[in-house]
């Protein structure tokens, strides 16, 4: 990953790598450890520091390239889940040495639109990340945020999970006019398409996403998800709730 790197392992590294803050473009030089026994990858924000910033599991965590949104040749977006959401690092080398675990890239990105889930909200400009191995389309107010604002989960068409062309009669969009329909058991979510090129190619997409066998991951993701959402009405009534997850995709309007 970088000059004069040290293996103590057959599969370890460990060197620098210019991180992207959480709270501003700044890109700062941070020393990443990858260790592979363990399987875990960790990042320190001291050169000689002892306690890591975070520590991820590798088999939580998704690397792909994303050069264009970084706005550099060897961009790289590390996504793993903290806490019920999905936590981004934005990454890149000057010399492109970056160790390429690569598990998958999104099956779509780009920005739409969206409104609220009474229909009735003004359309707000969005970006859109399709998972189509945890069947779930992540939306960002900017497209290098460090969390989601929301998310979708994408079952199957058996479990009432579907998308439709165009808008629900009486609704228009702001600015963009190609129109698409989620359905899902909880609610709809309205979107739109700055063409219909975009709008068929997030069609073919999400059908996709849609029309694939859910596997047990899938179920059980879900399955926590939806205790998260009864535990969070639970509060407040008599008896020992408590809110253990927070995976309610319906969090932002």
């Amino acid at each position: 990953m970088a000059d004069g790197e040290t293996i103590s392992l057959p599969g370890n590294r460990e060197g620098f790598l210019w991180k992207r803050g959480r709270d501003n473009s700044q890109f700062l030089r941070r020393r990443f450890v990858l260790l592979a026994r363990e399987g875990l990858l960790k990042y320190y924000t001291k050169e000689g520091g002892k306690n890591p910033k975070a520590v991820i599991s590798i088999k939580d965590l998704n690397a792909t390239f994303q050069t264009e949104k970084i706005g550099h040749p060897h961009g790289l977006q590390i996504t793993y889940r903290r806490d019920g959401h999905i936590r981004n690092l934005f990454v890149y080398h000057e010399s492109g040495k970056l160790v390429p675990f690569l598990t998958r890239n999104y099956l779509k990105q780009g920005f739409m639109e969206k409104t609220g889930p009474k229909q009735r909200e003004p359309f707000k400009k969005r970006w859109f990340a399709l998972d189509c191995h945890e069947r779930r389309l992540l939306y960002y107010k900017n497209p290098l945020d460090a969390f989601e604002q929301g998310q979708v989960f994408l079952g199957n068409k058996e479990q009432g999970y579907e998308v439709y062309e165009d808008l629900p009669k009486g609704i228009r969009g702001n600015r963009w006019k190609a129109g698409l329909t989620i359905v899902t058991p909880e609610r709809r979510y309205v979107l739109t398409c700055p063409n219909e090129k975009e709008q068929q190619e997030w069609l073919e997409s999400l059908r996709g996403v849609l029309s694939s066998p859910l596997t047990l991951l899938n179920r059980l993701s879900k399955k926590q998800e939806l205790k998260g959402v009864l535990l969070a009405k639970g509060r407040g009534q008599k008896g020992a709730f408590s809110l253990r997850f927070s995976c309610d995709a319906t969090k932002e309007s």
